[in-house]
């Protein structure tokens, strides 16, 4: 029997609740294995057809949702009318609350969510989309490699007509920053460790501060959604929290607190995507 694989298939930006780190965003790549007989084409499959069929599958999954670990004893869910609301009250730093449309979750039956946990959620649908002649399917999830400093975010935005409108996905991505053209990994790492599975909330965004907790809360095309978790998990941006204006506002606040001729951001969202902002210094004009 012979197999067929691809490398890098997709790649899954979600969020998922842990009861150590709380709200963390994540992005796993999709790496993926066909066995199975030849067709009559000689193929176990042809690729254009593994990208439509099992992308298009994962994108209707759990990529851009928050993965919820349902067997977990601190999860406290309700469903109702195509919409579902849950506490989390795992995590040290306070519970966290959601309430979204049933569309923006995945449903994972395990106590906690890591990648063989959701591999195992996965597999069953993507064997679905593939034809009788391939026999099993095997499906792994990583992490990219990053030489260098990087941090998990979870965000929403709600102007998205995509699934990006959903409050709660995230990714795990990398950051750049150079100083007068040389990298400033010191700084990388601060920033890094700043928004260490940080949820970057925008200000117009919030609705209710109260008792060391801020809750977001806004209506998108897909329905109204909101978001409840402790003030020490979040940092709030006055603008959307695009990757653009991530890299916008990383280059302003690097320029306050670090004066010098030009400096440049690479700001990334998830794997090999991101926004490049850069500005020089008045005191060099």
């Amino acid at each position: 029997m012979t197999s067929l694989f691809v490398e890098q298939l997709s790649v899954i930006d979600c969020a998922y609740l842990d009861a150590q780190r709380g709200l963390v965003g994540e992005s796993w790549i999709v790496d993926i294995e066909l066995e199975g007989d030849l067709d009559d084409q000689s193929m176990v499959l042809d690729f254009g057809e593994v990208k439509k069929r099992l992308k298009r599958a994962l994108d209707a999954s759990a990529d851009h949702t928050l993965i919820v670990p349902l067997r977990h004893p601190d999860l406290e869910l309700q469903r109702h009318k195509g919409r579902i609301s849950l506490v989390f009250h795992g995590p040290a730093a306070g519970p966290i609350e959601h309430h979204a449309p049933a569309q923006a979750l995945t449903l994972l039956e395990a106590a906690q969510v890591d990648g063989g946990s959701l591999a195992a959620h996965l597999q069953p649908i993507l064997a679905r989309e593939v034809p009788a002649n391939v026999a099993q399917l095997h499906l792994k999830l990583r992490h990219e490699r990053i030489d260098g400093a990087y941090y998990h975010y979870t965000h929403g935005l709600k102007k998205h007509q995509g699934y990006c409108q959903r409050i709660a996905h995230g990714h795990r991505s990398r950051i750049e920053i150079r100083l007068d053209g040389s990298r400033a990994t010191a700084l990388e790492a601060a920033w890094a460790e700043r928004w260490r599975d940080i949820y970057l909330g925008t200000r117009e965004d919030l609705a209710q501060r109260q008792n060391g907790r801020l809750r977001f809360a806004y209506t998108a095309a897909e329905g109204a959604f909101e978001l409840e978790l402790p003030e020490s998990r979040c940092d709030l941006l006055d603008s959307d929290s695009t990757v653009e204006r991530i890299a916008e506002h990383l280059t302003a606040q690097t320029a306050a607190e670090h004066p010098c001729g030009s400096i440049e951001v690479r700001a990334y969202e998830g794997v090999m995507k991101g926004a490049l902002a850069s500005i020089v210094h008045p005191l060099v004009l």
